[in-house]
């Protein structure tokens, strides 16, 4: 009976109002900027972990993970889905299979996968990992995909196109690198990628509300949305169980600040083997500011950190991981990227000025 009134008490709750950040600094500022982007309809929902030390400076949902139910966002229980932020789940994991001696990173991939069609060039899992193999990124209507592929088929999308450039010779984000990568490293292990990443990484770190999309057994999944000028409509259906590694991981905003702690912490993994992860690759001798399945860059203002943005079908990610300041940042939004860019940087600057 008592959800039955929680549903009738969402239906009609209203929009918050949008809130003047006059005089306002630190949490005050940041909880209003997240607080407006609802009220000004510029995201339906979005919610926000921030730890400073592994303490929480601020946890907390914002507008709808379902408009039409008027159902809210938890920060810990409203399963999004996570986009490029599931390529840091993924380097862990070959992270761990590189430590057990499954793989070697400068290894081909045809030692693991020999039957992936010969290209002019050779290319290896460090080069997968770090998006300089020269495997192309995605065309047309590829991005929304919705075929129940698993990663052996789906493969089959690019399979026959040549290198986009001579490996190591540049740098093309992209999520079909993972999708090879992935392959390799169940081809290599014996068991299926998903499983391995649960049993290895998500296990361990008690990340128990990240799933993959046929793993998904949490009643609390946000809708998934598109931003039109006026409103906001369903986004299209997808699905992306064959590009788990790259971009199909769910999980709540609560799971991906510990994912981050974790990561500041190198829980799990040797200190050698993050050093690996968390550093950028070079091309002739230039850093590409990406490292092993993690960004390693710098925030909008000269900030370092390590971390992923995503964004795809029905999600826009941040996660930012600050090892100076010892800070984790983790933003979920259940819509497609909604150019918001600008206002998560200034509350996170906001943020910065009581953590500092």
């Amino acid at each position: 009976m008592g959800s039955f009134f929680t549903y009738i008490r969402n239906l009609f709750a209203p929009l918050p109002k949008v809130k003047s950040l006059e005089g306002l600094h630190g949490v005050e500022k940041a909880n209003v900027l997240f607080n407006n982007l609802v009220a000004e309809k510029k995201v339906p929902g979005l919610a926000v972990t921030i730890l400073d030390k592994g303490e929480i400076l601020l946890q907390k949902g914002y507008g709808f993970a379902d408009i039409d139910n008027r159902i809210k966002v938890h920060p810990k229980d409203t399963v999004f889905r996570i986009a490029s932020i599931s390529k840091c789940i993924t380097g862990l994991a070959l992270g761990k299979m590189v430590e057990d001696g499954i793989v070697d990173l400068d290894e081909s991939l045809y030692t693991y996968v020999p039957y992936y069609p010969k290209k002019k060039y050779d290319f290896t899992l460090r080069q997968l990992a770090s998006h300089t193999a020269g495997i192309r990124g995605y065309r047309g209507k590829e991005y929304a995909l919705n075929q129940e592929y698993s990663i052996k088929e789906g493969i089959e999308v690019f399979k026959n196109d040549p290198l986009f450039f001579e490996p190591g010779k540049s740098y093309l984000y992209n999520s079909f690198d993972f999708v090879l990568l992935s392959l390799a490293m169940q081809e290599a292990s014996g068991t299926p990628f998903p499983d391995y990443v649960k049993e290895h990484i998500l296990t361990p770190l008690g990340l128990k509300y990240t799933f993959s999309p046929e793993g998904l057994d949490f009643s609390s999944k946000t809708r998934f949305y598109t931003k039109r000028s006026l409103y906001f409509q369903e986004a299209v259906q997808v699905n992306n169980t064959y590009k788990l590694a790259g971009g199909g991981y769910l999980s709540t905003c609560d799971n991906v600040a510990t994912l981050g702690q974790a990561i500041l912490e190198r829980k799990l993994l040797k200190n050698e083997t993050y050093e690996q992860l968390l550093t950028s690759q070079t091309i002739d001798g230039k850093p590409i500011y990406y490292g092993l399945g993690f960004q390693v860059s710098q925030d909008s203002k000269g900030r370092p950190f390590v971390g992923h943005v995503g964004n795809s079908v029905g999600a826009y990610t941040n996660l930012f991981v600050y090892p100076g300041q010892k800070k984790v940042v983790a933003i979920l939004i259940n819509c497609t990227d909604p150019k918001v860019k600008p206002i998560l940087d200034e509350a996170i600057d906001a943020l910065f000025e009581v953590m500092s």
